[in-house]
């Protein structure tokens, strides 16, 4: 939320949610009841939260202020008091899952005002993370801190996206090899041909377009580590050379002769199941057996799920480092996250709140503002209700908007094109009759030309069907029959 104010003339009241919203990150400003009636004057805040004890003073600025959203913390409680703009009432002590629903509420009230257009950008980033308290991820980072001191060639088996390349790189930045380069190869996106001179380097006319001598993989990883990434899609062929470093510390370029020693560390990792692969021989079983000297099982999201919130958690935090808007999600939309069964895991987490940060940059989440595949459990979308006097305001607006569209012209005087004096009568109008005089025959032009299809009238009328059947109601507009 941009802007919260507090209303009350009890400092202690006042106090108690500063120091709440203090601790949500929410920046607020106090004010007594004769001093807040100015400040709306001047600002619209997202929300308000104020003092319902005093129910006489809270009254008044609820109805000064339709296009704001309040809530009422203490008594009297929201069924007492029929308001549309204020949405949500809270009890005391107010805990933080009630307060985020309840800002989650203004936010969209004033959000989805008919009266206020937004454009809005966030700068987003990629998240990815090794994050949680679940004994899954605990027992990963155990392993990782055992293993990380020695020279012993690690194998991290997991789904795609679950992080394999993380702990890889966790492993090398804990061991004593962390001041020496972390090089990482995608085994399964380079070409089986052209693998071999990507790890072992060639000579210049090794092969055709050889100009040059270069470097590989294992060269540039010389004393740090070499992340073998998706091994279980390594050619057969290349599968013995790389068993033959790891045998013998040495290899030779491509098209050289001079063999050279290798000081790397090995750390392997794939989503397939290579026991499997062994079986149908697409895996060699000798070179599984020397990788896999210490294995660790990358846990998937699905059965991790209690670290949902930890891992947005860290996002958001990285996401305020880099400057963009971060996100806050309602208890609600958190329980839906963590019912999904996250078929692309933590990749598909970061994904989805990159995308959130697009489209609610410094929002409150509900399950609502979740894409559909991720809505679990029984939930009401709150769709704002407005006062009569904002909904009938836009009307006006966009009323006299379209009329100014179709008939001004260089040459005309806007007053003339509406067909309205701008000068008031010397004896007078009364407003009210003629704004309704107006709206009857406003309405009654669309209920005719719509053939009184009072659905297709209030669209044409730019309200709802709700609000038009409570005007024909109430300046009793019926269709005259033969």
């Amino acid at each position: 939320m941009k802007d919260i104010l507090l209303v009350s003339d009890n400092q202690t009241f006042k106090q108690e949610l500063t120091t709440i919203l203090t601790f949500m990150g929410e920046p607020s400003v106090s004010l007594s009841f004769s001093e807040a009636h100015a400040h709306l004057s001047r600002q619209n805040p997202d929300s308000v939260l104020i003092d319902g004890s005093d129910s006489a003073q809270m009254l008044v600025l609820i109805n000064a202020f339709p296009a704001i959203a309040f809530v009422s913390v203490g008594e009297p409680s929201l069924d007492d008091i029929h308001h549309k703009n204020l949405v949500c009432h809270l009890v005391l002590p107010v805990t933080y899952p009630a307060l985020t629903q309840a800002l989650h509420r203004c936010q969209e009230y004033t959000r989805k005002n008919p009266n206020k257009k937004q454009s809005q950008n966030a700068k987003t980033m990629l998240f990815r993370s090794l994050v949680g308290q679940s004994e899954q991820i605990q027992s990963v980072r155990k392993l990782v801190e055992q293993v990380a001191p020695t020279d012993a060639n690690v194998l991290i088996l997991g789904e795609s996206g679950t992080g394999k390349e993380v702990v890889a790189r966790n492993v090398h930045y804990l061991s004593e090899r962390k001041d020496g380069p972390f090089i990482p190869v995608n085994c399964g996106a380079i070409p089986g041909e052209l693998l071999e001179s990507e790890l072992f380097g060639h000579e210049k006319g090794a092969f055709t377009g050889a100009i040059t001598s270069r470097k590989g993989r294992f060269e540039l990883a010389e004393g740090g580590t070499l992340f073998l990434d998706e091994i279980g899609d390594m050619p057969l062929q290349m599968q013995v050379k790389i068993l033959r470093v790891l045998q013998e510390r040495t290899y030779e370029r491509v098209g050289g002769t001079r063999p050279i020693q290798c000081d790397v560390r090995i750390i392997a990792a794939t989503h397939r199941d290579l026991e499997k692969m062994i079986e149908a021989e697409k895996f060699r079983e000798d070179l599984f057996y020397r990788l896999n000297v210490f294995p660790i099982e990358s846990p998937a999201l699905r059965e991790r799920k209690e670290d949902i919130p930890l891992l947005l958690q860290e996002l958001i935090s990285r996401l305020d480092k880099e400057g963009a808007s971060g996100l806050k999600f309602t208890e609600q939309a958190l329980a839906s996250l963590m019912e999904h069964t996250w078929a692309g895991n933590v990749r598909e987490l970061s994904n989805l709140v990159e995308r959130l940060t697009i489209l609610c940059p410094g929002q409150i989440v509900d399950v609502s503002d979740l894409p559909t595949k991720y809505q679990y459990g029984d939930f009401t979308a709150y769709e704002p209700d407005y006062p009569e006097e904002v909904l009938e305001r836009q009307a006006f607006n966009e009323l006299f908007a379209e009329s100014a569209a179709h008939d001004f012209d260089d040459e005309e005087d806007p007053q003339e094109a509406l067909n309205v004096d701008g000068n008031l009568p010397e004896e007078g109008v009364n407003l009210k009759e003629y704004l309704s005089e107006l709206e009857i025959n406003l309405i009654t032009q669309a209920l005719e030309q719509t053939d009184w299809v009072v659905a297709r009238a209030a669209d044409k009328l730019g309200m709802r069907r709700t609000t038009l059947v409570e005007k024909m109601r109430k300046y009793d507009i019926q269709r005259q029959t033969d």
